[in-house]
């Protein structure tokens, strides 16, 4: 199995209903991610590269990932309040049912959100980098 660059596993997947995190996985898998990203999170070169990234302006693939997940976030918000609260498995039913219910508001929302989105990492590279040269 070759490794696949973010954006050939972002375009693989259908664009239009598709979307990347209403992809359904069990309780198991949810649970063995979670223990990986922990792992990985501590490490060294993960840290590098999440520091290395702030410096610069996300790519368009993962700049639209964000407002998707932006939109998601507002529609969940809106009409259901309480989804923190809500257990796993009443997550994944919830996220389907907004998959089913929301897409296309979710399609709309992100086309919106794209252009204050882009403004607010463009300001985020700026203070990352003057940050780093107030630091030297």
């Amino acid at each position: 199995m070759t490794k696949k660059t973010f954006k050939e596993l972002y375009f693989s997947v259908n664009n239009k209903n598709d979307l990347e995190e209403f992809r359904l996985i069990s309780r198991q898998q949810r649970i063995k991610q979670a223990r990986r990203m922990k792992k990985l999170a501590k490490s060294a070169a993960f840290k590098m590269k999440v520091k290395r990234s702030k410096l610069r302006v996300a790519d368009p693939a993962k700049l639209q990932m964000k407002t998707r997940k932006a939109a998601k976030k507002k529609v969940v918000d809106r009409f259901y309040p309480n989804y923190s609260d809500f257990s796993i498995t009443r997550r994944a039913q919830t996220d389907q049912i907004i998959q089913q219910k929301y897409g296309g508001l979710i399609a709309k929302l992100s086309k919106k959100l794209l252009i204050p989105m882009k403004k607010k990492e463009m300001e985020k590279v700026k203070a990352a980098r003057l940050a780093k040269q107030e630091k030297k």
